[in-house]
């Protein structure tokens, strides 16, 4: 799983936070314990002592002599929380209480990261998907091939509409199941509203899933972002807010080919792909153009990059949303793509 560092250090701070507000808590509670019941700093005093000769018996292997100071530790244990009790406090009330108790909220369990921390990672890295509530709807659980006509015949390959779905839908599984030991890219071409976004949620879900990060732009939203913050430069400044779109897992760059065209964005767009193949980032792209299309308006270098370097899937047939209101009218729901 991959984090930047301000994405660790962010999560730490958390981790550092809870502990913080335990050890505050248990000070408070301490004090004012003992305001009610000054009988517990003696038997606080006798614990420290008798954990203190407990520690030198262990160095010193003589284990009789331990076993027996380890019951009058858990005797006094047992007067205190008697004590407390009896003073109306739970007898826990002098104990810390943790967020997760497996790790103590350190976020580790030995130098392995703890269940609730990968759950961290997971969280942090919806949050900053852009995707968190579409993907609720929008993955492979809620994706359909009843849209994808076995009639509707691509003229230029004599393949169906049907087949075509299939083909992109077990390609986008196996870049999933291969994603964390293999180097993939996904291009998704097609006309309107025939699933090719979907398809694109589909695989982001499981890849954060997975605790890999992903960053989701369309291409307009892309191009405005780079157009802010200097891409590309050599002078290695920290925190480069484009470095998140060399670095992260999995970039989705949605409706290519709907942005303001210029220059600047054949040359920026080449930019990004190129960096994320040498770093062995992968891509997906969306786009309503064809292939004929992506090299004519960006540039033969551009479309050189895709075809060399991108698993191309053709999604054909009717548009989905238009069939999926027509269902809508006949009192039939559905919410797959």
């Amino acid at each position: 799983m991959t984090l930047s560092n301000a994405q660790y250090d962010h999560l730490m701070r958390t981790y550092e936070k809870r502990q913080l507000d335990n050890e505050h808590r248990l000070r408070k509670n301490y004090e004012t314990a003992c305001l009610h019941i000054p009988e517990l700093v003696r038997l606080d005093d006798a614990i420290s002592s008798c954990s203190i000769e407990q520690a030198k018996l262990l160095l010193e292997g003589d284990n009789s002599a331990l076993d027996k100071l380890r019951e009058k530790i858990s005797r006094l244990s047992a007067q205190k929380k008697n004590l407390l009790t009896a003073g109306g406090f739970p007898e826990d009330y002098l104990e810390p209480h943790y967020f997760c108790p497996d790790c103590k909220d350190t976020g580790y369990i030995g130098t392995d990261k703890c269940h609730c921390f990968k759950k961290a990672i997971v969280d942090l890295l919806y949050t900053q998907s852009n995707l968190q509530e579409v993907l609720k709807k929008e993955n492979f659980s809620t994706f359909s091939l009843r849209f994808y006509s076995g009639n509707h015949i691509d003229p230029v390959t004599g393949r169906s509409a049907l087949d075509a779905a299939k083909t992109a839908l077990t390609a986008c599984h196996e870049f999933v199941d291969t994603f964390s030991n293999e180097f993939r890219n996904i291009l998704l071409f097609g006309s309107t509203g025939v699933g090719k976004t979907f398809l694109s949620h589909c695989i982001a879900k499981e890849v954060m899933d997975a605790s890999y990060s992903v960053l989701y732009f369309s291409s307009s939203e892309l191009f405005d972002f780079l157009g802010r913050n200097t891409f590309g430069k050599n002078d290695a400044r920290d925190n480069d807010p484009s470095d998140d779109i060399c670095d992260c897992d999995l970039l989705i760059i949605d409706d290519l080919g709907t942005e303001f065209f210029n220059r600047f964005t054949a040359s920026q767009l080449f930019v990004c792909l190129n960096e994320r193949i040498l770093r062995k980032k992968s891509t997906i792209i969306s786009t309503n153009l064809t292939l004929e299309d992506i090299e004519n308006i960006y540039s033969a270098r551009i479309f050189s990059r895709i075809s060399s370097s991108y698993t191309v899937l053709h999604l054909i047939g009717d548009d989905i949303r238009i069939q999926k209101k027509l269902l809508d009218l006949g009192g039939t729901k559905d919410v797959t793509p």
